[in-house]
């Protein structure tokens, strides 16, 4: 296989600092750290995944931050744990009320993150695209599991 004559990998960090410049405000203007925002933002754009456990897997997180994050967010009021019946041991994340203007907050800054990165170019190239990273993804994931 021939190497990529451009190495999308080698811009990740310039993406990250896009991101982070994109949510810096939202973190201010409601006093809470990027892990946090992540976390809630994370919580309402998939709601099917709703555990402590899910963001850690999902987002290569680790469990000790995410951990403190959630209990820092409990305390504020933007997050509360529910459990099913029977089930003590799996606490399901469920956001509060309080945090909803933050989390509007938190997507509008992630609306203007993908259209600066999206700015001239068309529909069908941006599903070219989305085609591509979910195979990457999905790459990187079967990798990952097998060296477990």
């Amino acid at each position: 296989m021939s190497m990529i004559p451009v190495n999308p990998w080698e811009h990740q960090n310039a993406i990250k600092t896009l991101y982070a410049k994109c949510v810096e405000n939202v973190c201010s203007r409601h006093q809470i750290t990027r892990m946090e925002l992540d976390i809630l933002l994370f919580l309402a754009n998939n709601p099917c995944y709703d555990t402590a456990t899910d963001i850690v897997e999902i987002r290569y997180l680790s469990k000790s931050q995410v951990s403190a994050s959630i209990k820092l967010l409990e305390e504020r009021g933007y997050l509360r744990k529910e459990y099913a019946a029977g089930n003590r041991k799996t606490a399901h994340l469920k956001i509060c009320e309080d945090a909803s203007d933050l989390i509007a907050d938190g997507r509008r800054a992630q609306e203007k993150f993908v259209a600066i990165n999206l700015q001239g170019l068309d529909q069908k190239e941006i599903e070219g695209m989305k085609r591509c990273f979910d195979r990457i993804l999905k790459n990187i994931n079967a990798y990952l599991k097998e060296d477990e």
